[in-house]
């Protein structure tokens, strides 16, 4: 047991230093981009969004530097005052398109995106974006420089994550926290691999002729995390494309409170963490024995243990500042927020298993690719 926990404390401190070294790489928009001289498509598929519709839609209009901008809202079957709340926005760059039900083998989501994008046209570059976030005034300029400045196909400004309650505080950063510490990003840009790839749906940027090329949401119908999915697709066809910077450029609270958090994560952990139960199970012991193991034999008296502990702190400290988190306290309690990580997959994985999962108000299927890790877990 002490050789398992120096050798588990060891990769911990691996991981911190991983940590720092991939977030000192991570690529971060420029402060005053230029105008923007391409055609942009922002695509908005909602379900059951009043009050949040708005809101996001009033951000995306205020954009500055993107002269040639529309905006395409996919009404996704809401049942409350989500397709009012869009037909009061006077502007119009916007068109509003009531979504069709999703055929066999399609999910909600990709169906209502691959919908949004067809009706956007002729554009050089779509961006999707989620009702939940809000732009920053550049936000868009400054993303689609980012884009071109790389020379990359598709990029992922991962938005400051906002967390209210003690539950979101303890789960929403291990987002960040595990693409920061275990993707190494300038390789997974050139990559083709399907392991080496994190996206956030919240906010996605993808240049037309790739999402074209890589079959658009079609060929990611049935896949409950279809961003990474997009983003794999995109990389099989030749394209480039990662996860960037984008806690100045925008800001999502994703859940609120333990029951969005506990329902979010349930639907899609399983699939998140490797793609088959099996596969989320042993990703979720993998992260324990790492960043659970070393902390509890330092309550034993173990300095092996405490030196993973801090390890993982340090880490976990240093994603947080870098991607617009809450640092301290919080990140004292990173060994709880495991802990906390596997409840829900043990949740998601069973009612996976039962065929149990819903999302608003729809089951949930997808084609288990066994593709590896992603990182995005509850979107």
């Amino acid at each position: 047991m002490r050789r398992l926990v120096r050798v588990c404390a060891g990769l911990s401190v691996l991981g911190a230093l991983h940590a720092a070294v991939n977030t000192a790489l991570l690529r971060r928009p420029p402060a005053a981009p230029g105008p923007v001289g391409l055609r942009v498509a922002v695509v908005l598929p909602v379900r059951d969004e009043a009050g949040q519709v708005g809101g996001c839609l009033a951000a995306v209009l205020a954009q500055r530097g993107v002269p040639d901008l529309r905006v395409v809202v996919v009404d996704d079957g809401s049942t409350d005052g989500t397709a009012a709340e869009v037909r009061a926005v006077a502007d119009d760059r916007v068109t509003l398109r009531p979504g069709t039900p999703p055929g066999p083998g399609w999910l909600g989501k990709p169906n209502a995106c691959a919908e949004g994008a067809a009706a956007a046209g002729d554009v050089d570059v779509l961006v999707f974006l989620d009702a939940d976030v809000r732009l920053a005034p550049d936000a868009l300029a400054r993303a689609v420089a980012v884009l071109d400045d790389a020379g990359l196909d598709l990029v992922s400004p991962w938005p400051r994550q906002l967390a209210g309650s003690a539950a979101e505080r303890l789960v929403q950063p291990l987002q960040q926290w595990l693409w920061g510490t275990l993707l190494p990003l300038r390789l997974a840009e050139r990559s083709s691999r399907p392991s080496l790839a994190a996206a956030n749906g919240q906010f996605l940027v993808v240049r037309r002729a790739a999402y074209d090329r890589a079959g658009g949401h079609a060929a990611v119908r049935g896949e409950v995390i279809e961003d990474v999915a997009l983003l794999r697709a995109v990389k099989a066809s030749g394209g480039r494309g990662v996860v960037v910077d984008g806690s100045t450029l925008a800001s999502c609270r994703m859940y609120d409170g333990w029951a969005g958090v506990r329902d979010g994560y349930a639907k899609s952990l399983w699939s998140a963490l490797g793609g088959r139960p099996a596969a989320a199970v042993a990703a979720a012991a993998g992260l324990s024995a790492v960043w659970l193991l070393p902390p509890l034999a330092a309550l034993a008296g173990s300095r092996a243990g405490l030196a993973g502990y801090a390890a993982g702190v340090a880490g976990r400290a240093v994603v947080a500042a870098r991607t617009g988190g809450r640092v301290w306290p919080d990140a004292l309690a990173h060994p709880v927020s495991i802990a906390l990580l596997d409840v829900l997959v043990a949740r998601s994985v069973a009612g996976h298993r039962r065929g149990a999962l819903h999302w608003r108000g729809r089951p949930l299927t997808s084609a288990e690719p066994g593709a590896g890790p992603s990182a995005t877990m509850g979107r």
